[in-house]
């Protein structure tokens, strides 16, 4: 009886729950499109699983996802909601891409040093947000939107430098040097068939397991969870909230930060001048909302939504709309939230 409660209650189980659902009404959309959701759906599993290079490009997809998924999840853990990821996720891009094409030093110093530069920008940007909070009380999420603007604004602007700006015109920096990219070696490279296999997939495995290890594992975790689960109580029992609240933003704008790097490191090689915010950000809002805030669900969630975006960009070859995936990951989230808002009206109930 005890084992059927806990899978009715599991968050595994309204995930499941919820993707299946997100699916179905898809299906309908398409329907109403006057698309055939069993070819649609074929198609867009297809574009994944068919071929081992598809895989790959699914998870090269995905591994910037997980950073800002990793970003949102541990800010809300400390009761912080992080829709800053999207900024601190560009200037972690711009900084990566200033490093890896200004700075010309063996690999061995260039990629550590590229990936320290994006970290350290990240953190800043979600420090002052973090520090705004704390010190002069202004809502971290109008705080948070603004700044997700100025980074927008930032990076088209240094991207025109000359220092940097591409020679012969276009919209984008030069290409970052050698020295600083991540792909895997030509070897694995050629056996996947997938010219741009990173290492990033491996660097946010890593950081989703520090991340968990952080938040259950040490005092410094414990006491941010402390802070995101009852504020006034943790300063009751000696926490310095202010100070756990700072510290979660900092970590969160490292993440995000280096989801950036993984992105222009090891994928884009560039920045290029933006007409509207790419969404990462915004994106890992989502996968944080799956994986339920969990670091290691970071890792699952990110891969899913890694695969849906690469598989959703094949659906042009049968002229169905790319926009089905977002109808799906929006409606998952939606179900998502519906059970934790249920279970808090029941809690109202039963305390009332």
């Amino acid at each position: 009886m005890n084992e059927k409660k806990s899978i009715l209650n599991s968050n595994a189980l309204y995930t499941f729950i919820a993707i299946v659902i997100g699916f179905l009404v898809g299906a309908i959309f398409l329907l109403v499109a006057k698309l055939s959701p069993a070819e649609v759906y074929a198609k867009l599993f297809n574009g994944v699983f068919s071929k081992p290079k598809f895989m790959v490009w699914a998870v090269i997809y995905a591994s910037p996802l997980i950073f800002t998924g990793l970003s949102v999840a541990f800010s809300f853990r400390t009761g912080v909601f992080n829709i800053g990821a999207e900024g601190q996720f560009v200037v972690g891009s711009l900084a990566a891409v200033l490093v890896g094409i200004l700075v010309d030093v063996p690999a061995i110093i260039h990629v550590p040093l590229c990936i320290l530069a994006a970290a350290a920008a990240g953190a800043l940007w979600g420090s002052v947000v973090g520090y705004l909070k704390v010190k002069k009380g202004i809502n971290e999420v109008l705080l948070f939107i603004m700044f997700n603007w100025i980074a927008f604004y930032l990076s088209n602007y240094v991207v025109n430098l000359e220092a940097i700006h591409k020679e012969g015109g276009g919209e984008a920096t030069k290409d970052i040097l050698e020295s600083a990219q991540i792909f895997l070696p030509e070897s694995i490279r050629q056996l996947t068939g997938c010219s741009s296999a990173n290492f990033g997939i491996f660097m946010a495995i890593f950081a989703a397991v520090l991340i968990w290890f952080i938040i259950n594992k040490t005092t410094l975790g414990y006491q941010l969870r402390a802070v995101g689960f009852n504020r006034n109580a943790a300063e009751y029992g000696g926490i310095n909230a202010n100070r756990a609240v700072m510290t979660a933003m900092a970590i969160s704008g490292c993440l995000a930060g280096l989801g950036g790097a993984v992105q222009t490191l090891g994928m884009s090689m560039r920045i290029s001048q933006f007409a509207t915010q790419e969404s990462f950000g915004f994106q890992g809002i989502t996968v944080a909302l799956i994986a339920g805030s969990n670091p290691i669900g970071c890792i699952f969630s990110g891969l899913f939504y890694g695969a849906m975006k690469y598989g959703g960009s094949k659906l042009s070859l049968i002229n169905a709309p790319s926009e089905v995936v977002d109808i799906i990951m929006g409606t998952i989230i939606l179900f998502i939230a519906v059970p934790h808002v249920f279970k808090k009206l029941a809690l109202k109930g039963k305390r009332g």
